[in-house]
């Protein structure tokens, strides 16, 4: 491992921790309880989304078949999981809520995709794996925490239940495939 890899892997540890820190710190404030069903419904949603264009931008960027692959993987999925999610919401007729955590996610994001557009080849699937294996960590963390225990509506709850379910898959896949590539 040369020089820059070292210094690509802090770059990528460190706005993984930004973006936890965002998400965890953020959540807990929306409310006395916690995040309201229709901030959940925008924090989860945004998630979802944000999962959706680091996948879109490593499917443009990538030529390893196996970072593509996964990607594809994250693509279908958060696009399924984002379909229900909206179907439910307009079924409950559920308006989601912008809040400090689906905008701090987005900021976060922001700054993640540009990194990350900088980068190509190896330096790229490198730090595309390694930043879904901590984003995974940081959402499921998240919706084990905050999201499901304030999820008041029975349904939104089964939802998030299930999302972790998935995302717990795409945890580990994202781990090993960061761990492939260093």
């Amino acid at each position: 491992m040369g020089e820059n890899t070292t210094e690509e892997e802090l770059i990528d540890k460190l706005a993984l921790i930004a973006a936890g820190s965002l998400l965890f710190a953020a959540a807990p404030g929306l409310a006395a309880d916690g995040p309201t069903d229709p901030q959940i419904a925008h924090i989860a949603y945004t998630a979802g989304n944000i999962d959706i264009e680091a996948a879109k931008l490593a499917l443009a960027k990538s030529k390893n078949p196996v970072v593509r692959d996964f990607a594809q993987t994250m693509l279908r999925d958060h696009q399924a999981v984002n379909e229900k999610a909206l179907a439910l919401v307009k079924k409950l007729g559920v308006t989601p809520e912008a809040n400090a955590t689906s905008e701090a996610l987005e900021k976060q994001a922001a700054e993640t995709r540009q990194r990350l557009s900088g980068l190509s080849g190896a330096a790229f699937d490198r730090s595309y794996a390694a930043n879904e294996a901590g984003y995974h960590k940081t959402v499921n963390g998240a919706l084990k925490s905050a999201l499901i225990p304030s999820a008041d509506n029975a349904e939104l709850k089964a939802l998030l239940e299930t999302g972790l379910s998935l995302f717990g898959e795409h945890q580990k896949h994202a781990e090993h495939l960061a761990a492939d590539l260093k």
